[in-house]
Formats: structure tokens, sequence, C-alpha cells
């Protein structure tokens, strides 16, 4: 059983991009992230905002912009090598 969505600040926390939740939200909510769904984009400025499976995520970490497209929820932060399974990076623009 998996869910249909998930909060965002949780997702980018599980796929190891931040190293804690409170700082995915951080992120979040200064405008940093940007949802790509069925062909709209869309500057996410709430850490409860869903992501679901086929979505694209464009953030800026550490300097450099990370364009990742979203495979799986994920259930916990797993190790790093479960947390890769949770995306596929797309081209970086």
């Amino acid at each position: 059983m998996s869910e249909e969505a998930c909060r965002v600040d949780v997702w980018l926390w599980r796929a190891r991009f931040c190293k804690t939740r409170t700082l995915a939200a951080k992120v979040v909510e200064e405008g940093r992230v940007r949802l790509t769904r069925a062909g709209q984009e869309t500057r996410l400025d709430k850490p409860s905002r869903p992501v679901k499976v086929g979505d694209g995520l464009v953030f800026a970490l550490g300097g450099r912009l990370t364009a990742v497209r979203v495979e799986a929820l994920g259930e916990r932060r797993g190790p790093p090598a479960e947390a890769r399974t949770l995306y596929s990076t797309l081209q970086e623009s």
C-alpha cells in the first residue's frame, strides 16, 4: 500500500537533499523549489504542498541547481542507496 502524495518537505528530507525536515521546510518557504506537474510549473511556497510520482522538481541547494523527477515517495528516511531510488536526475539547465 502506498500513498498518492507526500509533503514536499518530507520528500526532500527522505530523498536526502536536506539533512532535516526543518531545513527542507525552510528551503520551500524561501521559494527555492519549483514543481512541474502535467506541463504546469509552480513555485512552491508551503512545505505542506503535495508531490506525486512523476512530478518534476527543480531547486537550488548549495549554489547548484538540481532537477529531479519523483520516482517514488518512500516510507522512511533510509540509507543513501535507498534515497537515490526515490528520484531520477533530469537535464540541468
